[in-house]
């Protein structure tokens, strides 16, 4: 029995958000809000939209292949692919043009077809597949499957302010319904839609939305309250909030990063969070590292990456420059690791961390970064967060001991 069609304000949305995304390169975060500033929607009406989208991009080119569609014209096929993502979806066709022309029987045939080709079933381009065999070899099928589906919505309980049953029962009050993750402290799992920011309880600064596999990262660290830290990749600060919290808002915690825009949006997440020991600064030279050599206990390193463990959750990553982009982020990578490793003091630890599977962008960097650093760090252990196997979203993190 076929479910029902977007209705058609949201194909409308659906439509300007993936024409924005593959015609214009915006990203979908921006594109949807921009979206749903211009065209106001109930919020059951955007999360219907939210949920095509993600998992249009997530198939792009299997539905494309489906409308007989090459990828290269994808952008301006928006409406076939939509029309081919119901069908794909057991839904009924929407009211769109393109509809008209959708053959149920070409249908099943191009469906049969796709399904005899795993990597196109499961929306993964030539270019991931390929090096997602050369990276991970056997373990790569269940790695691209697990990738597929829609990313599940966790959140950190912030015990700056609160513990998790404090804040499963204030959000229940607001209609928002969760449940704990087993294995990861302090992280709850939205199991009812509802729009979480809109909460009173987020408004104060009792959680903050952060994937499971990402909460592993900060604990990794071993930080204690009082100690000096450094998250030298802050971004706007979801692991730097999660420090905070670690060391019980005691100490001195620096949160830097290279662009001005970042550091504004950490310093109002850590005044909502009531993270006082959190330092925003921007890094405008390669002086502002070497004035702190040698000064942390502990320092985070997320650095940039491909962000391939994270592709359920930013799809449109499969259909840009990631190949050629990648050999200037293992540079960049390695850079960051040589010359960041010198804020920690004799005896400090370090935390070299990535949200992508490939080992190139992982262990070998560690690797190569030991071999070369003549000694002064040593390997305690590192920890993968494999999608396949958890769920989570994929990330890797090393502990480095400075000798």
């Amino acid at each position: 029995m076929r479910t029902y069609a977007l209705t058609p304000l949201e194909c409308g949305s659906v439509q300007a958000i993936l024409s924005a995304v593959l015609n214009d390169k915006s990203p979908v975060d921006r594109a949807t809000a921009q979206e749903f500033k211009a065209e106001p929607m109930p919020e059951a009406a955007q999360l219907h939209v939210i949920s095509a989208v993600g998992d249009i991009l997530r198939h792009l080119n299997l539905l494309a292949f489906l409308a007989d569609v090459a990828m290269d014209q994808a952008g301006i096929a928006v409406q076939s692919l939509i029309c081919q993502w119901h069908l794909l979806r057991n839904r009924q066709l929407p009211n769109l043009r393109a509809a008209d022309l959708c053959d149920s029987k070409v249908f099943e045939a191009r469906r049969e077809l796709a399904k005899a080709q795993p990597a196109l079933w499961d929306g993964c381009p030539e270019w991931l597949e390929q090096l997602g065999q050369e990276q991970l070899g056997e373990t790569w099928p269940a790695e691209r499957a697990a990738l597929t589906h829609a990313a599940k919505r966790y959140i950190r309980v912030n015990t700056l302010k609160c513990d998790e049953t404090q804040l499963q029962h204030r959000l229940q009050l607001e209609h928002i319904d969760t449940r704990a993750v087993p294995g990861v402290p302090g992280a709850l799992e939205v199991t009812s839609n509802g729009s979480l920011f809109r909460t009173q309880a987020f408004k104060d600064g009792w959680f903050e939305q952060q994937d499971a596999g990402s909460q592993h990262i900060a604990p990794f660290l071993g930080v204690e309250p009082g100690m000096r830290v450094i998250d030298a990749c802050a971004g706007t600060g979801g692991k730097t909030l999660h420090l905070a919290a670690l060391m019980a808002g005691k100490g001195r915690l620096l949160a830097m990063d290279v662009e001005q825009w970042k550091v504004d949006n950490l310093r109002l997440r850590a005044r909502r969070a009531g993270a006082h020991n959190i330092e925003p600064r921007l890094i405008e030279s390669s002086k502002t590292i070497k004035r702190l050599k040698e000064s942390a206990d502990r320092v985070l390193l997320d650095v940039p990456c491909s962000g391939l463990g994270v592709l359920k959750r930013n799809p449109d990553t499969k259909w840009r420059d990631t190949a050629e982009r990648l050999p200037v982020l293992l540079e960049l990578q390695a850079d960051i690791l040589r010359r960041y490793s010198k804020m920690v003091k004799v005896g400090g630890q370090l935390v070299y961390a990535t949200c992508s599977l490939l080992p190139a962008e992982n262990q070998h960097q560690v690797t190569k970064f030991l071999n070369e650093c003549d000694g002064q760090f040593s390997l305690i252990r590192d920890q993968s967060i494999s999608p396949a196997e958890t769920g989570f979203d994929g990330f890797y993190m090393a502990l480095l001991q400075r000798n």
